[in-house]
């Protein structure tokens, strides 16, 4: 549940472009460049317009973006905690923008090794979620969705596949079933069956999922062919355990 970039203030005076620039830069491979500028751009915004204006707020997220990106992860965890408790202050604590702020912040939680942390920092921001946004609002399924990838990285695969069985089902409702996260889930869900010893279950929803990925994507498309080498590998396993079973 990571912040992109945001479009702001290329300067206190109003404008796009010192953050648009920035995020040119470092999509074009120039991080470094990208943070540099970004740190110039924060620091005028807290000058003339204080730490507690939207601008300067949505900046520093931006900020700890690219830290994030650099490879600081100290860094970017100090930003991001210092955003959240500026976005509390002036947002209050129900603002979606303060639950995205807490869902970057488990995330490096997890990244960190914090893994029980990052379950459990998870679990309270989808209640949240939940509870103001509701069940169906994009946010709150991408936050399902992260919360069953920490519990598998957190050694609990049982809820991990429970939550990722329920989850494509909301998401064809909510966001359709062509959606990149709704097809995202679906490949997920397969590989965890897989997993768990089903070759044959892995390689028929892969099967499906490739019809529908060439239906909405290019055959060239990396995702397309990544599942297509998904499906090539549990056909294969699928094969090989039928004839250790002969």
């Amino acid at each position: 549940m990571d912040d992109a970039p945001a479009g702001d203030l290329g300067g206190a005076a109003g404008g796009q472009g010192g953050n648009d620039l920035a995020a040119l830069r470092g999509y074009a491979g120039d991080v470094a460049g990208a943070l540099s500028a970004i740190e110039a751009l924060f620091t005028e915004l807290v000058r003339v317009l204080g730490p507690d204006d939207p601008r300067t707020l949505t900046s520093r997220g931006n900020l700890a973006f690219w830290r994030r990106e650099s490879g600081d992860a100290a860094g970017a965890f100090t930003t991001y905690a210092d955003l959240l408790t500026g976005r509390l202050r002036v947002l209050g604590p129900d603002h979606p923008d303060v639950f995205n702020t807490r869902g970057n912040l488990a995330g490096m939680r997890g990244e960190a090794g914090d893994l029980a942390g990052a379950v459990a920092a998870t679990e309270e921001l989808l209640a949240d979620q939940q509870r103001v946004l509701g069940h169906d609002h994009p946010d709150t399924l991408l936050t399902r969705n992260n919360l069953a990838g920490r519990q598998g990285q957190a050694g609990d695969p049982a809820a991990a596949a429970a939550a990722y069985e329920e989850l494509p089902a909301d998401q064809v409702r909510v966001l359709g079933p062509d959606h990149p996260k709704t097809l995202a889930t679906r490949d997920i869900l397969a590989s965890r069956v897989g997993a768990a010893g089903d070759a044959a279950g892995a390689a028929a929803m892969f099967d499906q999922l490739l019809a529908d990925r060439l239906r909405v994507l290019v055959p060239a498309h990396p995702t397309t062919r990544g599942t297509l080498t998904s499906l090539a590998y549990w056909l294969d396993q699928a094969d090989a355990l039928g004839s250790a079973g002969r």
